[in-house]
């Protein structure tokens, strides 16, 4: 027997059944964090705001966040497919470090920290592709869950 929520007691891989959950609140915050060289910042950097042929960098990594949250359950195989009630996602430059965190709520069965880390994720991806041209030297260095309320106990990471 394991400890891990998405094995059964045989070891076979399955979908958590949470039929019998009550329906609460439920909160999640995640954060990525891309490193762009020098390059990238001096040539896109102006005004607070990067540009590229594509767009408006953050604008579209926002938005590519938010519908990365919304099909997180097709994504990941095991995760059950939510109705969010709200999805935001936040991005900050901070010298040459891109700070995103995606915030998803709902009230539900089920946590939202999955559509948390994909909407994270998806936006610091689109920021990568959008700003490849000028570098392949951008790193997402991390992807990690700050926070969650609801469910079975509630979680917070200190920055």
């Amino acid at each position: 027997m394991t400890d891990l929520s998405h094995i059964n007691a045989d070891g076979q891989a399955e979908m958590v059944n949470v039929g019998r959950k009550h329906a609460t609140l439920r909160s999640a915050k995640a954060r990525a964090v891309v490193s762009l060289p020098d390059e990238v910042f001096s040539a896109l950097a102006g005004e607070g705001r990067l540009s590229s042929p594509k767009g408006d960098v953050f604008q579209v990594a926002i938005l590519a966040g938010i519908m990365a949250a919304k099909k997180t359950g097709d994504l990941i195989p095991l995760c059950h497919p939510l109705g969010l009630d709200h999805c935001h996602v936040d991005i900050q430059l901070i010298g040459n470090e891109v700070i995103i965190d995606c915030s998803a709520s709902l009230t539900s069965r089920t946590g939202v920290e999955m559509e948390a880390m994909v909407g994270a994720s998806i936006a610091a991806l689109t920021i990568y592709d959008m700003c490849k041209a000028v570098s392949h030297d951008i790193v997402v260095r991390e992807i990690r869950l700050m926070e969650k309320t609801g469910g079975k106990r509630d979680f917070s990471r200190q920055t």
